[in-house]
């Protein structure tokens, strides 16, 4: 993983993307490897999300 002055973040308030700590860390996502992935860095959560939630409901299914 690159240095964090090197890595990517997502702003939450404003959309934008920077690299390096330029974002308030209430407000920003982040880090991520690349410029593109922090565009996405939202649609990214959502799936990262999706994820977590089908592997807990499985989990409970699980304990049935």
């Amino acid at each position: 993983m690159a240095e964090i002055d090197q890595q990517w973040f997502y702003n939450l308030k404003t959309g934008e993307v920077a690299q390096g700590k330029q974002f308030s860390s209430m407000d920003r996502m982040g880090p991520y490897d690349t410029e593109e992935e922090a565009r996405h860095a939202l649609e990214i959560a959502h799936e990262r999300n999706e994820e977590a939630d089908e592997a807990e409901a499985e989990w409970e299914n699980e304990e049935d």
